[in-house]
Parts: C-alpha cells; structure tokens; sequence
C-alpha cells in the first residue's frame, strides 16, 4: 500500500466465484480489440482469484510456469488457455456476430 493508502486496482480481489470470472472473461473477450495478451491477462487475474497452485496443479503446469505465461511479457499456448481455462471451471465458446457486431 502507498503512503496514501490507496492500493493499485487488481481485478482478483472481486472474482469471488465463477460467475465472477465467467462475466469477467467474457466482458474481455467481448471487445472487438481485445489482444491475446488482455486474454492472457484476465485469466491471471481470476487464477490469482482462484489460487494460482490449485490452478497449476489442476491445469498440470508449473506454477512458476503458469505465472510465466499469464504475466504482462508471457505468451501463452492455445493449449496452456484450454488447460487453465478447465482448470478454472470455465469453457471457451464460439459465436456469431450479429450486423453490428453484437453476439448471439
């Protein structure tokens, strides 16, 4: 914490279950812009929120590696996304965009 008592905003402090993280990931990769790397980021953020171990162990990484890969410089494999995002609960979805871009 700063001398001012105010702390840096992280996301993983309001992940509190999986609807959470679900609205959280998908809020991300909404964004027509979104780059693999907000992807990559988010889903730091709600393992962070989950347990970055847990996560590991269940995703069968590392967790030096894990942390590796969801960092701000990582890259992470198609593959390692699937394996964390079973991991955390969630499932990676298809849709299409409506005329104005709009899911359905």
């Amino acid at each position: 914490m700063s001398k001012t008592g105010i702390r840096a905003y992280d996301a993983a402090r309001y992940l509190k279950d999986e609807a959470d993280c679900a609205g959280y990931l998908r809020a991300v990769m909404e964004d027509d812009g979104v780059t693999e790397k907000e992807i990559a980021s988010a889903l730091g953020d709600i393992a962070r929120a989950r347990g970055m171990v847990r996560v590991a162990r269940e995703a069968g990484v590392s967790r030096e590696a894990l942390y590796r890969a969801l960092s701000d410089e990582g890259n992470p494999t198609l593959g390692t996304i699937l394996k964390v995002t079973r991991a955390l609960g969630l499932r990676l979805t298809v849709s299409e965009k409506g005329p104005e871009g709009i899911s359905v």
